[in-house]
C-alpha cells in the first residue's frame, strides 16, 4: 500500500471529522468544498508544512526553541500567584496571628500577553478559512 502525502492524509482526517460534526449533508458538503478549495489554491499545503514545521519544533532538543512554553509558564506563575498563593498567603498569616498584605499582580499586561499565546494563531488559521488573510 503506497503511503499517502500529508495533504491527502490532511484532507481525508479533515473529511471524516467534518462528517462527525455536521449531520447536516448540507453543512458538510459546504465544509468539504471549503477545504476542497483550500487544498487547490494551496493554502492546505502551507497549512499542512506550519504543522510539520511545529512537529519537529516539539522534537527539538534545544531550549531556546520552546520559548512558548517558557512563556505559558510565566502565565501560569502569574495567575496562581494572582489566584492561589498571594491569597492563601494572606489567609495562612491571618490565621497566624502575623497579617500580610500581599498586594496582588496587575495582570493587565499578563493578561494580553496570554490572550495572544493562545489566540492569535487561531484566529490567523480563521481568517484563513474564511479567506481573508
Amino acid at each position: 500500500m503506497a503511503a499517502l502525502d500529508p495533504i491527502t492524509a490532511v484532507t481525508n482526517v479533515v473529511g471524516d471529522v467534518i462528517d462527525r460534526i455536521w449531520p447536516d449533508p448540507a453543512q458538510a458538503a459546504a465544509a468539504k468544498l471549503q477545504l476542497l478549495q483550500l487544498q487547490q489554491t494551496g493554502e492546505l499545503a502551507q497549512i499542512t508544512g506550519q504543522m510539520q514545521i511545529n512537529q519537529a519544533e516539539a522534537q527539538s532538543a534545544d531550549p531556546l526553541q520552546h520559548w512558548r512554553g517558557g512563556m505559558g509558564w510565566v502565565c501560569v506563575a502569574g495567575y496562581a500567584w494572582n489566584f492561589v498563593l498571594q491569597p492563601l498567603t494572606n489567609a495562612v498569616g491571618q490565621m497566624a496571628g502575623h497579617p500580610l498584605n500581599l498586594p496582588p499582580m496587575d495582570l493587565s499586561e499578563l493578561s494580553t500577553l496570554t490572550l495572544g499565546m493562545l489566540g492569535l494563531g487561531g484566529l490567523h488559521v480563521a481568517e484563513r478559512i474564511k479567506g481573508a488573510a
